[in-house]
């Protein structure tokens, strides 16, 4: 984890709600896909996670959802603004269980940190597949993005307005090495329950202070009580524990 001072860049807006802020700063404690950052926002107590969509040297990439009054307030930063914010949070997705033909499934504002990934992974000479899904299709965002990295790309909209009728579960190809997943967690149980194989899966969660310390964003796995900040957001099929 790292504390330091980013200035921004960009902030613009990808559809009605969504986002995406760049800032200019020290990445260095990025390391893996699917860590997130914490932003200090000037007049509120705690701190915003968000997921990295992007990491290069002295450049961060973040994509958010307007939800409350913390978003809003992100939505009206301009260029210049400096921020105090923590990076190189959680654990991330692991590379290394990939296989040759690793397929990502992205719901929502979750599809934003499988950008990463999915550069990692076509560095790598994987044959990266990815689902998105959205409620609609105006809500879509970084389709495109995802195929100039070379993926093949499906689209689910729930409404059928966009590409395949439904969610991302009825848009799993037939073949594929490991599943990685981010999204809301209905639609993470829905592709624990229905997709083949091993995978990761990244959960949302509410946090106090986004390292470990208050426990307040504690989930119950296999192995006893993990929390998400520090031990996900990321966990392994095998680990996950699911509410009656």
């Amino acid at each position: 984890m790292r504390q330091g001072t980013f200035t921004v860049t960009e902030n613009v807006p990808l559809t009605g709600t969504v986002y995406r802020l760049r800032l200019a700063g020290d990445t260095s404690a990025v390391t893996a896909p699917g860590q997130f950052a914490n932003i200090a926002l000037p007049g509120f107590y705690l701190r915003r996670p968000i997921s990295v969509c992007d990491a290069e040297p002295g450049l961060l990439t973040l994509i958010y959802k307007t939800v409350g009054r913390g978003t809003e307030a992100m939505a009206a930063m301009t260029p210049g603004e400096p921020l105090d914010i923590l990076t190189g949070l959680g654990n991330g997705f692991d590379t290394a269980l990939a296989g040759e033909r690793p397929l990502l499934l992205g719901g929502g504002i979750g599809s934003a940190p499988l950008v990463l990934l999915a550069k990692r992974l076509r560095a790598a000479g994987k044959a990266v597949s990815v689902v998105l899904g959205f409620n609609t299709k105006d809500e879509i965002f970084y389709e495109d993005e995802f195929r100039a990295l070379g993926c093949a790309v499906t689209v689910a909209t729930a409404d059928g307005s966009c590409g395949v009728p439904g969610f991302v579960t009825d848009a799993l190809p037939e073949n594929y090495s490991f599943y990685y997943a981010c999204g809301p967690e209905p639609m993470l149980r829905a592709v624990y329950d229905k997709a083949a194989g091993d995978g990761q899966l990244s959960f949302e969660a509410r946090m106090g202070c986004g390292f470990g310390a208050c426990m307040g964003c504690t989930r119950q796995t296999t192995a006893g009580p993990k929390r998400v900040c520090k031990d996900g957001p990321v966990f392994r099929k095998g680990e996950i524990l699911w509410d009656a």
